[in-house]
């Protein structure tokens, strides 16, 4: 299929704050507009001294938008800001095109990208209750195509009626049937908090790097591309730490700004396995100008699902090191965490993850208590809960060989059950690993 003739607008709102340059912006919306088969015409800023609640841009601005189209045969118009029905209506009707706002773009790369039934419904969700608002007069249908959601090209093979009420039941047929596969992904997250291994979450902004780092700790061969959102659901893989401890990583999502509200609230139970983990790896490209931006866009994510370093031990991970200068990384070193580790690595040379691993083990230890268990023969159909649960370091008979003496290090959050079930046995706490 032909890609469609796009022009991009990135409009610069005055006394309107953002963490970002003007420049950064286009950047990544460049990025996101490339991530799907689109033909950019041109990338455009457009300074808008004041939002028009018609059509957001100034009318002169549009006009000459809409010279532009005209003469460059332009399909699509993606503009990055969240329009409302209303202005996305007005402006197709003045620039003759088909007009997408930043989140519907967003939905449009989501909806290619995701794999799994989860993924999948969740995206779709969220595009209905994104389309629900837009069902204006001048709309007779919801257009759909093959590998996408459908806004980029014209009618495609299947319609979905744009009646409201048609709409809602769709909504809530989906509503339901994520439910079921959420149900389904929960007993799976209540089944491998039963096992013993610590949950390492890799998470951060949209092209970190962090499916190649995934690749490397974990020997896994899972897609991971220069492409912004190339990993959509999240993939869990055992790994062994260089002092044996057997360990879970999980990779997420990447996060983005402005990441729309439905698509949060859609994906909010994948990222909801960062909440289960015992560190979370906060993996930056450092090399990124807008490194400083992207690290807070992250932070404020996490803390909306009340993940904080206070609450979870974070590493900071700062990728693609071998694309600065020595001068370049000193300068970001500045503003180093002095509460957070700090690790830099290259994922793609290698560099770097030796000191990673051996951080991820000291932080665990931090976050385990090392006991002693004194454990009679009559009591020993019980040491399979620290096989099972903990670390067991040692297993040594006692002097009067009536009983097994276990040395084993407890995660934190296994401390209450373990308590629970040995505190008769304790004869030697340790304190923390």
């Amino acid at each position: 299929m032909a890609a469609t003739r796009t022009l991009l607008v990135c409009p610069d709102v005055a006394r309107q704050p953002s963490r970002r340059t003007i420049e950064a912006r286009l950047e990544e919306f460049k990025s996101l507009a490339s991530a799907i088969n689109l033909e950019i015409i041109d990338s455009q800023v457009v300074n808008v001294r004041e939002v028009k609640p018609a059509t957001f841009l100034g009318g002169g601005h549009v006009d000459t938008l809409q010279k532009f189209v005209e003469e460059e045969s332009v399909a699509l118009v993606l503009i990055d800001v969240q329009l409302s029905p209303i202005q996305q209506r007005n402006l197709e009707t003045r620039l003759g095109a088909k007009v997408l706002d930043r989140t519907a773009l967003i939905l449009e790369i989501f909806g290619d990208r995701a794999a799994t039934r989860e993924g999948v419904l969740q995206v779709e969700l969220a595009h209905l209750n994104y389309q629900k608002g837009r069902l204006v007069r001048s709309w007779t249908h919801l257009e759909r195509q093959r590998g996408g959601l459908g806004f980029v090209g014209g009618p495609g093979e299947t319609q979905i009626e744009s009646d409201r009420r048609l709409l809602q039941e769709r909504i809530n047929l989906l509503t339901k049937r994520l439910g079921k596969v959420q149900r389904t992904r929960f007993e799976q997250r209540k089944s491998r908090q039963s096992i013993p291994f610590p949950i390492i979450a890799l998470a951060g902004y949209t092209n970190a790097g962090k499916s190649t780092l995934f690749n490397v700790l974990t020997g896994s061969d899972i897609k991971a591309e220069d492409q912004l959102f190339a990993t959509l659901d999240t993939t869990v893989r055992r790994a062994i730490l260089p002092h044996k401890r057997e360990v879970v990583f999980s990779d997420t999502v990447g996060f983005i700004a402005d990441l729309p509200t439905d698509l949060i609230a859609a994906f909010r139970g994948t990222l909801e396995e960062v909440t289960e983990a015992h560190i979370v790896l906060h993996v930056r490209d450092i090399a990124n100008d807008d490194y400083m931006a992207q690290s807070q866009d992250v932070n404020d994510v996490l803390a909306d699902l009340d993940v904080t370093p206070e609450k979870v031990p974070f590493i900071e991970v700062w990728n693609k090191v071998d694309m600065l200068s020595e001068e370049e990384l000193e300068v970001r070193r500045r503003h180093k965490s002095k509460t957070i580790p700090v690790v830099e690595i290259s994922a793609h040379t290698g560099e770097g993850i030796d000191e990673l691993l051996a951080t991820i083990e000291i932080e665990l230890g931090k976050t385990a208590r090392f006991q002693t268990v004194l454990l009679p023969h009559s009591a020993a159909h019980t040491a399979h809960w620290l096989y099972e649960h903990g670390e067991v370091i040692s297993a040594t008979p006692s002097e009067d060989n009536e009983a097994i003496q276990y040395e084993v290090r407890v995660l934190k959050n296994k401390m209450s059950p373990f308590l629970e079930k040995f505190d008769k046995f304790i004869v030697e706490p340790k304190g923390t690993a």
